[in-house]
């Protein structure tokens, strides 16, 4: 690579991570500031879309390159026919390719320009794009994208009109993948993971089991209490009728005293009346003779 192209690459990468707004004036200002055949080169440059300066964005950020990392786990473990870890890493892709995207995403907003539906998506192409295709990612990584990439649709020099400047060969210096003795203990990490994920799954199993025992003896307990509060419905009226009850019991003696002590003045009354009668008789008996 010239130095020229260097520097182009060098300034386009710089005025691509500015706000699209901010774009056209600050590419006409350092190509003047520039001049020669590089000014006149910087002075082409295209406006990036906003979906290609937010990659951009996330590429400066410099989460991307994970991304990348990941796209060789990837295609080792289709090297090694390993089909444990390749469900891993496709779960593990599909949740990155989505952080990233939401993360470009942010980067955007905060830049003052946030991303419609259509735009996130086709960030998330570029993303995923990175993570797929090696090739995709060299162009992608450079931080110099003008229009955003989708795999789908990469035919002819599609991937070299996406990019401002020189288009890589291969992808930058990242850091190498774990040894063999790294990766052999990253798996035996991973089988502790997955049986602690099938000791957890018979741990919910037995919480499930649990809760549906729980829930019936809760019902059981509910209709005991229904009847509990039904009897003590019943011995409350039970209880009412027995004070009734005693109440009358307590009126009827009383009127039994009353009457009874009617009954004795009534006998006292007959008993005077009797001396007194006769009384009466020995006294007339008494004035005849």
């Amino acid at each position: 690579m010239s130095d020229d192209d260097a520097r182009l690459d060098e300034v386009a990468a710089d005025l691509l991570a500015l706000p699209p707004a901010r774009f056209t004036a600050a590419r006409n200002e350092r190509a003047a500031e520039i001049g020669g055949g590089v000014g006149r080169r910087i002075a082409k440059l295209r406006k990036p879309t906003v979906a290609a300066w937010a990659v951009n964005l996330l590429v400066r950020d410099g989460q991307l390159g994970e991304a990348v990392e990941l796209s060789r786990a990837l295609h080792e473990a289709q090297d090694d026919r390993d089909a444990a870890e390749l469900a891993r890493l496709g779960r593990q892709r599909r949740q990155l390719v989505a952080a990233l995207a939401r993360r470009a995403g942010e980067l955007a907003a905060g830049a003052g320009t946030p991303l419609s539906a259509a735009m996130a998506d086709a960030v998330e192409k570029s993303v995923n794009a990175a993570i797929v295709d090696e090739t995709a990612a060299a162009a992608i990584l450079t931080g110099r994208l003008v229009a955003t990439v989708d795999l789908a649709a990469l035919e002819g020099d599609a991937l070299g009109q996406a990019v401002a400047g020189s288009l890589p060969e291969a992808l930058p210096a990242l850091p190498a993948r774990d040894d063999l003795a790294a990766r052999r203990a990253r798996k035996a990490a991973e089988r502790a993971v997955r049986e602690a994920e099938r000791v957890l799954a018979d741990a919910e199993r037995e919480r499930t089991s649990v809760e549906k025992k729980l829930a019936s003896a809760r019902e059981k307990a509910d209709r005991a209490q229904e009847r509990v509060d039904a009897l003590r419905a019943d011995l409350a009226r039970a209880e009412k009728d027995a004070a009734d009850a005693d109440a009358a019991v307590q009126r009827r003696e009383g009127e039994q005293k009353d009457a009874a002590d009617a009954v004795s003045t009534a006998r006292r009354a007959v008993v005077r009346a009797e001396s007194e009668r006769d009384a009466e008789a020995q006294r007339n008996e008494g004035g005849g003779a």
